[in-house]
C-alpha cells in the first residue's frame, strides 16, 4: 500500500459509520496541512510572538498561524507553552465547565506530557498529579516536560497499569489516554497510514478494557474518570464505554457544547441511562482525530484515605525532619508549607498538603521524579539542580543574568561564553525573564550546567 493511501478496511470502516456523502468529506479533509497549536503556561506568562487565534475550547490554548522552529525560541525551552494538539485541549473544557474538584488525579499513560501539564495547570498548589508511562523512554520524556512546565506538584511513575492495585478508590480523576491505532493521526502522520490494520485495531481495544478494568476501580467515591483516544472507530470507543459500564458503577457526566465548535456528541445507552463521548472529526473541526468520554464514580463509591504516620521509612527517600526542613524552606524561599526529602544526598520539595499521598504513593510505585529537585548542598552551600531552575519556586540567594536572544541560544548549545562583570560563583540565567538554567563563574572560565542531553544541537 502506497504510504499516502488509506486502508480499504478502514475507508468501509469510516464509509459506515459515516455515511456516503460525508465520508468523501472526511476523506478529503485528511489531505488538508495539519494546525499548530500551543498550550500557554500562565505561571511562566510571556508574549507569545507568533500569529494566533483562540482555541474556543481550551483554555490557555491557541491555533498559530504556521509552525515556527520552536527549537530557536528559548521560552519554549523555559517551559512557557507546550506545542499541543487542539482536539486533546478540550479537557481543559472538561475540567472547567464541570468544575471538577481538586485533589489527587493520575494520569496512567501520561507520555509524552501534554495532558498532564494540562492537568497540573488546572490543580496548580490544590492538588498532586501522578504522570505515569509504563515505557522507560517515554518516561524519561514526560520527566523532562514535566520538569519544564515547572509547577512542582508532579509525581512522574514507571508502572504497569496491574501495579496500582493498592490504590483502589485513591484518586480525585484517572485519565486514561488509551494507547490506541491512531486514526486520528492519519492527516498529521501519514505512516500511520500503512501501520494501520483491522487487526491492530482488535489488538487495541483488548489493552484498552485491560486498561480500563484497572483504571475504573482506582476513582474514588464522587470521583472522575475521563477516556480519551486518537482513533474514529467504534470498538475503541464507544464499546470501551459501553465495557465501563457493564463493569463499574459510573454515572454518566454531559458535556456543554458550542455548537460552532463542531464536536460530535454520541450515545451510549445502559439499562438504565445514557452516556456520552465526544468525537472530534477534521472535516468538522480545526484539529485532528480525537475521542473522549467522562464518567463520574457515585458519592457512596469505595475512597481510600491515608492515614498520619509519625515516620516515613522507604529503602531510598528519606523524610527531613521539621526543624531542619524550616530552614530548608526559608532558604529556598518557599510559601513555609514545603516538605523536604532526600534521595541519596540530593534535597527535594513537595508542597505540605499532599506530602502523605507522595509516601503512600512512594511505597507502591516507582517513582521517576517528584515535587522539585533542588540540588545538593556542600556545608552552608547550594549546589543547586537544573529542575530548581525551571522551577516556580524563588532562587533566593542567587546572582542572576538577563541574556539576549543569542546568548540564551548558545547557552542552550552548550557552547563556551563569557559575560562581562560576571558575579562569581553561581548564576542563574534567563531570557525574557524566564530562568533558563545556572552557570558558575570560575573567574578565569564559566562552566554551563544546561543537561547536555537537552541541548540544542543544530
Amino acid at each position: 500500500m502506497a504510504e499516502n493511501q488509506l486502508p480499504e478496511a478502514f475507508e468501509s470502516q469510516m464509509h459506515a459509520l459515516l455515511g456516503a456523502a460525508e465520508y468523501a468529506v472526511f476523506k478529503q479533509a485528511l489531505e488538508f496541512p495539519t494546525q499548530t497549536s500551543i498550550r500557554i503556561n500562565q505561571r511562566k506568562a510571556v508574549e507569545i510572538p507568533y500569529p494566533k487565534r483562540v482555541i474556543p475550547w481550551a483554555k490557555d490554548g491557541y491555533f498559530l498561524e504556521e509552525r515556527p522552529s520552536f527549537t530557536m525560541d528559548p521560552t519554549f525551552h523555559a517551559g512557557a507553552y507546550y506545542v499541543q494538539e487542539a482536539s486533546s485541549l478540550f479537557i481543559s473544557h472538561i475540567l472547567e465547565s464541570q468544575k471538577i474538584p481538586k485533589g489527587i488525579y493520575l494520569d496512567l499513560a501520561a507520555a509524552p506530557g501534554g495532558k498532564s501539564t494540562l492537568l497540573s495547570s488546572y490543580l496548580g498548589e490544590e492538588g498532586l498529579l501522578v504522570a505515569n508511562e509504563v515505557i522507560a523512554s517515554r518516561a524519561q520524556i514526560l520527566k523532562e516536560n514535566v520538569i519544564k512546565w515547572g509547577l512542582g506538584n508532579t509525581v512522574v511513575t514507571h508502572n504497569d497499569p496491574e501495579h496500582f492495585s493498592p490504590l483502589e478508590g485513591f484518586f480525585d480523576l484517572v485519565l486514561v489516554d488509551a494507547p490506541c491505532s491512531g486514526e486520528g493521526m492519519f492527516r498529521k502522520d501519514p505512516m500511520a497510514r500503512s501501520e494501520w490494520s483491522a487487526d491492530h485495531v482488535s489488538l487495541c481495544s483488548a489493552r484498552q478494557k485491560r486498561i480500563v478494568d484497572k483504571a475504573g476501580e482506582l476513582v474514588k467515591g464522587g470521583g472522575y474518570l475521563l477516556y480519551s483516544t486518537c482513533t474514529f472507530n467504534e470498538k475503541e470507543n464507544e464499546e470501551i464505554l459501553r465495557f465501563l459500564t457493564e463493569e463499574f458503577a459510573f454515572e454518566p457526566v454531559r458535556i456543554a457544547l458550542d455548537p460552532s465548535w463542531g464536536i460530535v456528541e454520541t450515545q451510549v445507552n445502559s439499562e438504565e441511562e445514557t452516556f456520552y463521548g465526544y468525537r472530534f472529526f477534521p472535516h468538522k473541526v480545526a484539529g485532528e482525530g480525537f475521542f473522549i468520554t467522562v464518567l463520574r464514580r457515585p458519592e457512596e463509591g469505595y475512597s481510600q484515605s491515608v492515614a498520619a504516620t509519625k515516620e516515613f521509612k522507604h529503602h531510598s527517600l528519606k523524610r527531613v525532619g521539621e526543624k531542619e526542613s524550616a530552614v530548608l524552606e526559608q532558604e529556598v524561599g518557599g510559601d513555609g508549607s514545603g516538605k523536604f526529602y532526600l534521595l541519596q544526598d540530593t534535597f527535594f520539595r513537595v508542597g505540605g498538603a499532599y506530602f502523605r499521598e507522595l509516601e503512600k504513593l512512594a511505597h507502591v510505585l516507582s517513582i521517576r521524579y517528584f515535587g522539585v529537585e533542588l540540588g545538593k548542598k556542600q556545608g552552608k552551600e547550594w549546589i543547586p539542580s537544573h529542575e530548581w531552575a525551571l522551577s516556580l519556586l524563588p532562587k533566593n540567594g542567587f546572582a542572576k543574568y538577563e541574556l539576549s536572544l543569542e546568548e540564551a541560544l548558545d547557552f542552550l548549545r552548550k557552547k563556551e561564553q563569557s559575560f562581562p562583570d560576571l558575579t562569581l560563583g553561581w548564576v542563574l540565567l534567563s531570557y525574557q525573564k524566564l530562568p533558563l538554567g545556572w552557570i558558575k563563574n570560575l573567574d578565569k572560565r564559566v562552566n554551563n550546567y544546561y543537561p547536555k542531553e537537552w541541548r540544542i544541537r543544530n
